[in-house]
C-alpha cells in the first residue's frame, strides 16, 4: 500500500503537511489548522507542490533563508488506500481514501473547492466511521502533539541548531 505522511511544520506559521504517496511522489497539502477527527469537519487543505517520495521521512530543522525554514515533525504517518483510481480521483477533484496510521485512522474525502486565485484550496473531511469522534470530543492535534518517530515536540525540535536534522 502506498504511504501518507503528516508533518507539523513550525515555518513563518505553525501548520501541518499532509502527503499522500501517488504516481511516486508525493502530493502534498498544506493545512493550516490541522486535521481534525471529528465527522465531517472540514479543514481547509491549500495544494503545495509535489515532493520526493524519502522527504516523507524528515524530521528535523529546515535552515533559515532555505524555503520552509523552521522546525519539521513526523506528526503521523502510515499508510493509505485510496477509493478507486486515485489519479482520476484527483484530477476530478474528489478523492476518497483510507488512512492506515498510528493517529489518523479510517475513512477521508479530499474535495477541491471552486478556483480563487493562483492558489488550489481542497477540503480535507474525515468520514462519519468508527474511527470518528462526536463534535466536543478531545482536538487530536492537542492530545497527541509529539513525533511519532521520535516523541519529541515540534518546541524541541525548534531548540536544534538549523539544518542538525539533516533537511533535504
Amino acid at each position: 500500500m502506498p504511504s501518507f505522511v503528516v508533518q507539523k511544520h513550525a515555518a513563518r506559521r505553525l501548520h501541518y503537511d499532509f502527503r499522500l504517496e501517488v504516481g511516486g511522489v508525493l502530493k502534498s497539502w498544506a493545512l493550516p489548522r490541522g486535521p481534525s477527527l471529528i465527522a465531517g469537519e472540514r479543514r481547509l487543505a491549500i495544494e503545495v507542490e509535489d515532493h520526493r517520495l524519502d522527504y516523507g521521512g524528515f524530521e528535523g530543522v529546515i535552515p533559515s533563508g532555505s524555503y520552509g525554514a523552521g522546525a519539521v515533525l513526523l506528526w503521523d504517518r502510515g499508510t493509505w488506500e485510496p477509493d478507486g483510481d486515485p489519479v482520476a480521483g484527483l484530477a476530478s477533484g474528489s478523492l476518497r481514501f483510507r488512512l492506515h496510521g498510528a493517529k489518523l485512522t479510517g475513512g477521508w474525502r479530499l474535495a477541491r473547492m471552486p478556483p480563487r486565485g493562483r492558489q488550489i484550496s481542497w477540503l480535507l473531511v474525515k468520514a462519519a466511521d468508527a474511527a470518528a469522534r462526536p463534535r466536543g470530543a478531545p482536538d487530536i492535534l492537542e492530545e497527541c502533539p509529539l513525533s511519532v518517530a521520535s516523541g519529541r515536540s515540534i518546541e524541541a525540535l525548534s531548540a536544534d541548531t538549523p539544518g542538525s536534522g539533516g533537511a533535504p
